[in-house]
């Protein structure tokens, strides 16, 4: 549902993105981990058809995100960094904007609204402004607009950023509920995140993929099964005391 071929990017000189490929499957959330500056969102940003790429290729189920944007990108649901929404507008007002510019119909519209307001748990909420919300509620809400036209792959960019430890564990049981008839890349630097709910993960460290594997692969690489030192001396090259690469 979700193949990326070789994509690079370059901003002048530097080259962010190097022949990066990956794909997931229906089913499946892959989990996508780099330390900062590693050309993480740059990816990201080329897989929903915000950039460009200067060479390679994204497909949302078989569409290409180069020749046939729109297509590709109506088959997305994104939550990108920090969350950026209206913040002039109440959040049902939001949600319904969004719903329309999706091409939801009239006859389902407000069923659709219902079930994500619902299961982003932002009901006490949906007649507030997004500008007094928390940062841990804004987050639900731009997760809310991209399941309403119920895309079958969600592109998620730190989705649990800014949340406490009780909504964290909320958001991660729904990635987990969705998961079963959606495809769900998840970009996040939290290991745990990727124990809990990723069935792969890819590491990219300076814009080339580093590691492709299960959770389970990547904590027996260290004798002491921790995700974290493995993380580090792949990202970094260097030898970690307990860690074979």
């Amino acid at each position: 549902m979700l193949e990326v071929v070789s994509i690079s990017k370059n901003f002048g000189p530097l080259q962010a993105v190097k022949k990066v490929t990956f794909s997931a499957n229906k089913g499946e959330v892959l989990g996508f981990l780099a330390p900062n500056g590693a050309g993480k969102s740059t990816t990201m940003k080329i897989i929903t058809g915000f950039i460009d790429p200067t060479e390679g290729d994204a497909k949302v189920c078989g569409h290409s995100i180069i020749s046939e944007t729109l297509m590709a990108q109506s088959l997305l649901g994104y939550v990108p960094e920090n969350a950026p929404l209206y913040d002039e507008k109440y959040v049902r007002e939001f949600l319904e904007f969004i719903a329309r510019m999706r091409g939801v119909s009239p006859d389902i519209l407000e069923a659709r609204i219902e079930l994500v307001i619902e299961q982003a748990a932002i009901k006490n909420v949906e007649y507030q402004k997004i500008e007094t919300l928390s940062k841990g509620y804004k987050r639900r809400v731009s997760l809310a607009q991209a399941l309403i036209h119920d895309p079958p792959v969600l592109i998620l960019d730190e989705p649990t950023d800014g949340l406490d430890p009780n909504q964290k564990h909320d958001v991660r049981e729904l990635i987990k509920k969705l998961a079963k008839d959606k495809c769900i890349l998840i970009s996040t630097h939290i290991l745990e995140e990727v124990d809990e709910i990723c069935d792969r993960c890819i590491i990219i460290g300076k814009g080339v993929k580093l590691f492709e594997g299960t959770p389970v692969e990547l904590r027996e690489k260290s004798c002491l099964g921790r995700s974290q030192d493995v993380f580090r001396a792949i990202t970094t090259g260097r030898s970690v005391e307990g860690v074979a690469l």
